[in-house]
């Protein structure tokens, strides 16, 4: 992933804060045409919430695929629902097109962080790690 910086007042480069790197990563781990709430990657990371999440994803989420982490009612990000739309059609999202305006369809795009990732049994995933929990199962 490539690492995003802010700049401080002196003009150096300030290093991406730890929450917003673990987001990110997971962002990216992903697959295409699955999607995680807001919420959802809060409880996998085991740290911050939805609020803080979606923070990480307005100020750092332009080089990852942003599109993929959306809100628990499966409505687009304001103000980018085309090209919101545009990935969903390309991956092949899952969407519910009668609803008013189109969502995505939560109960079949919705990622667990386990299928599609890969790892080893022998390796767990911790934040501590540099890798990344296993969301619990049984979520809809």
């Amino acid at each position: 992933m490539p690492q995003v910086t802010d700049v401080t007042d002196d003009g150096l480069p300030d290093a991406l804060p730890p929450f917003a790197e673990l987001v990110l990563d997971l962002t990216e781990r992903i697959p295409p045409g699955r999607v995680m709430t807001y919420g959802d990657v809060a409880e996998y990371l085991g740290q911050g919430g939805p609020r803080q999440v979606g923070r990480v994803m307005a100020l750092y989420g332009g080089s990852v695929p942003w599109w993929r982490v959306i809100r628990a009612d499966g409505r687009f990000l304001p103000g980018h629902e085309h090209r919101a739309l545009a990935h969903y059609g390309e991956e092949g999202t899952p969407l519910r097109e009668l609803a008013d305006p189109p969502r995505v369809d939560l109960k079949r795009a919705r990622w667990d962080g386990q299928d599609g990732a890969p790892h080893s049994a022998d390796s767990p995933r911790h934040p501590d790690s540099g890798d990344l929990p296993d969301l619990p199962h049984g979520r809809d």
